[in-house]
């Protein structure tokens, strides 16, 4: 019985202001509450507020049958309890419908996985207390920064105790074979559930696109490519940001209409279920081992990690970064150790990203 498995990635970064070098600017003096309060209630009114709610009428109409999955980094749920309280209240409504599961990842929302295995563990352990601590749940799949991976990484993560993690279905990863399966590393039991970025982004980009061949997208044109899929598909994993409802993809585009009508067009094939990534991994078998043995994310056409890595002046600061991380760790100076890890988020670097001379 073949499944749709919803992910969506929820994140907020720590903004920084504008601060001139060697200034004597400290801790939190770094950071701008003003954007960071503004983007955020910003994004909640056209996103998260709307989405939530069109979320679990679905799951109330569908009596449980519809069933997506959130991954909230730590840094995001922090400015939600300052700033957006009813935002965080949302999500915990959905935690509590039992038809949402919450993914572990790194609280800081880093790439600590490619560079520091300690601070990797020590991110993932508090995302889990966090995770646990508002939503009730302990996760056991694994949604590591901008889906980053490789095999090393699944050891890492493996290691750590988790059954699963999403990847992306990268051309060159799969070769010939499809991203509808569930896969397991070459050397662990950990199983590897990869994007089907097509139809993901059929959704997250090409929704409103006019000058697309198949534009509109309407939800029986959708339910019939999934359906499509039958007899060859264990799970057809759709992963997006979630400000694909609102914010990338503005209400006028009829986004909100798609996501409302969606779960009646595809649960008209009997055949056809939503599951949680737990339950997918619960209940599947892996169709073979699947080696990531290079690098991969979800970003660009290249779907690497150069957006965050691609240039001397990213590396450069990553090290820099990095390098100060046995000193804090080794001294009790809580404020520096918060201050360094929110400075790691991959937002940051991000914004150096010169690759299309943006």
């Amino acid at each position: 019985m073949p499944s749709v498995c919803f992910y969506f990635q929820v994140h907020q970064p720590y903004r920084l202001r504008n601060v001139a070098p060697f200034s004597e600017a400290e801790g939190s003096d770094l950071f701008c509450d003003t954007a960071n309060s503004g983007i955020l209630w910003k994004v909640a009114r056209k996103c998260y507020l709307p989405t939530n709610n069109k979320i679990l009428e679905l799951i109330k109409r569908f009596d449980g049958r519809f069933k997506v999955s959130y991954s909230l980094s730590g840094v995001a749920i922090e400015q939600m309890k300052q700033f957006a309280p009813d935002v965080l209240d949302s999500f915990v409504k959905l935690a509590d419908t039992g038809c949402v599961e919450f993914l572990a990842e790194t609280y800081y929302h880093s790439l600590a996985a490619l560079r520091d295995r300690d601070e990797f563990a020590d991110q993932v352990k508090a995302h889990g207390e966090l995770i646990s601590e508002y939503f009730g749940q302990s996760p056991r799949v694994f949604r590591n920064t901008e889906l980053i991976y490789n095999d090393q990484i699944g050891e890492l993560v493996d290691d750590l105790g988790f059954r699963a993690i999403m990847a992306e279905g990268a051309d060159d990863i799969l070769g010939e074979r499809t991203p509808n399966f569930v896969y397991k590393h070459p050397h662990r039991e950990l199983r590897i559930l990869p994007k089907n970025y097509k139809l993901s982004d059929d959704i997250a980009f090409r929704f409103s696109n006019q000058g697309w061949e198949e534009h509109p997208l309407t939800t029986g044109k959708f339910a019939r490519w999934l359906h499509a899929h039958s007899g060859n598909a264990q799970v057809i994993n759709l992963f997006m940001d979630y400000e694909t409802f609102g914010e990338h993809q503005w209400e006028a585009t009829g986004i909100f209409s798609f996501l409302d009508a969606l779960p009646h067009d595809v649960l008209t094939a009997p055949d056809w279920q939503f599951q949680m990534p737990s339950e997918v991994v619960r209940d599947v078998q892996p169709a073979g081992e699947l080696s990531y043995w290079r690098t991969t994310s979800w970003a660009d056409q290249e779907r690497d990690i150069t957006a965050w890595l691609g240039n001397r002046m990213q590396r450069e600061a990553f090290d820099a970064l990095h390098e100060l991380g046995g000193h804090l760790r080794r001294r009790n100076n809580p404020a520096a150790l918060s201050l360094w890890r929110k400075l790691q988020t991959s937002d940051h670097f991000y914004y150096m990203c010169t690759k299309w001379f943006a």
